[in-house]
């Protein structure tokens, strides 16, 4: 089984840009959107070409903002919206299909903003979320997928002294709430495998940061430890252009 995660930057926008071909050639058995940047209707729209898939969307009150996306082969068993804590539910980050084997939960984190103005709310966030991953996997194995804007090790960006503590994404409050969120009983798949290798998800759009592969690594695959043994392969598609984020994949044997 295939699963690809992508942070489209804006559904339209990457329909536009070829996205509904890059979605075939994936051959994903489940394919996650994150910030979608539309509201329900407009997203189903936007992929009504879309075949073969079952598509499960969320989006936030906002017009335009955030939105999260689950394409599956397979329809689910269920579908979950939120994380059934209001204050946190307004913006659409999260959506959750239940398949057979275990729980598919797709994730757009919060960014902690610029000055890091959002940082204690994001803070709360990470609390939050953690505490509803522990409760969903009492019923089964979960697989989290999607863009948790923050870089969890040094190796996971191209610059972490100058940005440590100062910019969005690497503070340890942040690689703290990634803590947090792992010791629910997950495991960052594309560590596991390649432990020492240097690879980025996502580049700013100033600065010629891509093309300098200036990038961070904010992007993952968080598996349940049940279905570690399960693993085959995760990997970073990061040539794959059309947005500021690249696809990231998940194999399961």
């Amino acid at each position: 089984m295939k699963i690809t995660s992508w942070n489209v930057n804006g559904i339209r926008a990457a329909v536009k840009k070829d996205f509904l071909n890059e979605l075939k050639k994936s051959k994903s058995d489940i394919y996650c959107l994150q910030e979608t940047k539309a509201q329900d209707d407009q997203v189903l729209e936007a992929l009504a070409d879309v075949k073969g898939y079952t598509i499960s969307v969320t989006s936030g009150v906002k017009k335009g903002y955030s939105g999260v996306a689950i394409l599956s082969k397979k329809e689910p068993i269920k579908v979950m919206k939120g994380i059934g804590v209001e204050e946190h539910d307004q913006e659409g980050r999260v959506i959750a299909c239940e398949f057979e084997d275990f729980i598919m939960v797709n994730v757009y984190v919060p960014n902690s903003g610029s000055g890091l103005k959002r940082l204690d709310y994001r803070q709360e966030w990470d609390q939050a979320f953690a505490k509803y991953l522990k409760k969903l996997r009492r019923k089964k194995p979960i697989v989290v997928t999607g863009d948790f804007n923050v870089a969890h090790q040094p190796i996971d960006l191209a610059r972490p002294k100058p940005n440590y503590n100062k910019t969005s994404g690497y503070t340890q409050a942040e690689i703290d709430g990634l803590d947090g969120i792992l010791k629910v009983g997950l495991v960052d798949s594309f560590r596991l495998l390649y432990p020492e290798e240097v690879k980025y998800s996502f580049w700013s759009v100033r600065f010629g940061a891509r093309a300098k592969n200036v990038g961070w690594r904010i992007d993952y695959f968080l598996v349940d430890k049940n279905l570690k043994d399960q693993i085959k392969d995760s990997t970073i598609d990061n040539d794959i252009m059309g947005s500021d984020h690249c696809p990231v994949n998940l194999v399961l044997k």
